[in-house]
Parts: C-alpha cells; structure tokens; sequence
C-alpha cells in the first residue's frame, strides 16, 4: 500500500546512521514543520520534475542531461526541501522556473517521507511528475563492479541483498512514478534523449547548426565539430575591385560561387552533412559547429559559410556568424 510508506514507519529496512552529519551545536529544522507554500494569483509558476529510482540506473546522468538543458537540478535531497524549493521558483526571467530533484535512498530515513511529500505538493495544487529509472539486477550488478563502489543498502551484506532490500523501499515509489525507464540496454546518449523526451515531451527535434567562417591565420575555431577549407578558390584578394569587400557583398559572392569547384564542393559537402545533422538531430544533439576557413576570413570562407547555410536551411536552425570580419 502506498499509505504504508510514512514518516512515521518504524521499519528497519533504511538502515539508519545514529552519526549526526550536521556541525555540532546548529539548530536541526523539524521536517514535519516544513510547510508547503501556497501559490497566490493561479498555477504554479513552473515545472518540476523528481527524478528517482534504484542506485546505479542512470539518475546521476539522467540529472546532468536535464542540466545540460538548462534545468536548475539539485541531488540527494531529503524530500522534505522539495517543497521551500518549490517556493523559490519565479514565473519568467532569469530566476528558476524548471526546478528537477534527485531523491534516492542516500538521504537514509528521509526516503520515507517522499510519497508524503508528493501528496502534499499535489494538495497544494503544485504540478509536478516522478520519473522512475530502473534496471535489470544482472546491469546494476555490473555497473557496481565496474565503478567498484558499495551499494548505499549493501552494509556489511552482499551486493545483491543490497540491491533486494532497495527495490522492496523503493516499490511504493515506482508505482506513484508518471514513466518508468528502464536503462538496462541503453547508452548515456539514449538515456539523454529519453529524459528530453520526458522532461519535454512538446518540443520539436530541432538542431542548432552554427556556421562560423575563419582565417586560418588567426587559428581554427576550437568548438568545431566539423571544418571545410577553401584555400584552394582563387582568393579574390588579388582582385583590385574586390579587395576593399568581403564575401557578404555580393560581387565577392558571385565571383567566388563561380570559380570552379565552388558550387560542387558546397552542394556535396551539404550532403555529407545532411547525413551527420539528420544523426543528430535523432539524438537530440544540441549543437553542432561547422566552421568554413580561407586565408583571412574575409571573402571566400564568408562567401562559402552564406551559401552553405542555404543548403542545409531544412536541416535546423541555422546561425551564420563570421569570427574574423574586420581583423585585417
């Protein structure tokens, strides 16, 4: 029974740890006196997601994508802190307005207050969803191995008991939970594209392509995932009436697009991309840097990046920037 899980539940299951891990003489809040704020002028004013499940299935990543996607994510949180936090958060601007907690058996005996815990923020009419991770016994048994740590449940038992005893605390949980994802097959950029598809179940599949053209004489972009050279163009510097303009004029763009190999290496190198960017896209990649370089970085890696954004134009959304404009 879900009601079974309390603060009041004497039971042992949650070894608990009569060390203090508070400094010695500060004041202990009463978590029972922790009361959950109430939102005045409507609905909650933003999104909250719990992330929590069985040790070893995926939360620390699952945490870190979210992050990474600009979510504000606080781990091993006593549940009871979810609510003051919920308190905190702000409607719009620059203040938290999607909140994701880690909640898990670490926080020992305040695990219990959890199912507690969501029933008051649901009371308070604060929206929120519980997202479960878990994993097949055989997996989480190997990850152990492999990062050679002990199960926070283990104690002086094995590693198995320990993962027993945390899946009898955590069941109540698991059936409250909104999706339960099981990890046991999937890589870190799978378990990245289902907390995308969790935490934004709305959002398009969208790229953001950057093109950033260069001068090879003031180096190669360090965050380019992908770099086409054009050095081998007839550079229209040695042009007298193009010298003075760059590749955004479009004289410079017309003699360099007509010069031979241009219009090939442009259209099939936007294939070669197309191919990457569509890979991307599918593991809902954030970004990816294209750089396009020439001598200077200011007429045919400028002429070549314009173009190039044309071609991919279906592939995301393109951003054009030219780094070294106006350094000569």
């Amino acid at each position: 029974m879900l009601g079974a899980v309390t603060s009041s539940d004497t039971s042992d299951t949650v070894p608990s740890d009569p060390t203090p891990t508070f400094p010695a003489g500060l004041p202990q809040l009463d978590a029972e006196a922790l009361e959950v704020p109430v939102i005045p002028g409507g609905p909650f004013p933003g999104e909250i997601l719990v992330i929590t499940g069985m040790s070893g299935a995926g939360r620390t990543m699952a945490a870190g994508a979210l992050q990474d996607r600009g979510w504000y994510v606080v781990d091993n949180i006593p549940p009871r802190l979810i609510a003051p936090l919920a308190g905190m958060m702000t409607p719009s601007g620059p203040g938290v307005t999607r909140l994701a907690v880690v909640v898990d058996v670490r926080s020992r005996q305040f695990f219990r207050t959890l199912v507690d815990s969501l029933d008051a923020l649901k009371a308070a009419g604060i929206d929120h969803r519980v997202l479960f991770l878990d994993a097949s016994d055989e997996r989480l048994v190997r990850r152990y191995e492999h990062v050679r740590r002990p199960h926070p449940l283990q104690g002086d038992s094995s590693l198995l008991t320990g993962i027993a005893r945390e899946r009898e605390v955590v069941e109540p949980v698991r059936r409250r939970a909104d999706q339960v994802i099981d990890t046991s097959t999937m890589t870190v950029h799978e378990l990245a594209s289902a907390m995308d598809r969790f935490a934004e179940p709305g959002r398009p599949d969208e790229l953001t392509v950057a093109i950033q053209s260069f001068g090879f004489k003031y180096g190669v972009p360090l965050d380019a995932n992908h770099v086409l050279d054009v050095r081998f163009l007839d550079n229209p510097y040695w042009v007298d009436e193009l010298r003075h303009l760059t590749g955004l004029d479009e004289p410079v763009r017309q003699y360099v697009m007509n010069l031979p190999g241009a219009r090939a290496i442009v259209e099939r190198y936007a294939e070669t991309l197309a191919v990457a960017l569509d890979a991307c896209a599918r593991d809902r990649h954030p970004r990816v840097a294209i750089a396009v370089g020439c001598t200077g970085g200011k007429h045919r890696s400028v002429a070549v990046a314009e173009e190039l954004a044309v071609h991919l134009a279906r592939r995301g959304q393109i951003r054009t920037t030219h780094r070294d404009l106006g350094r000569e």
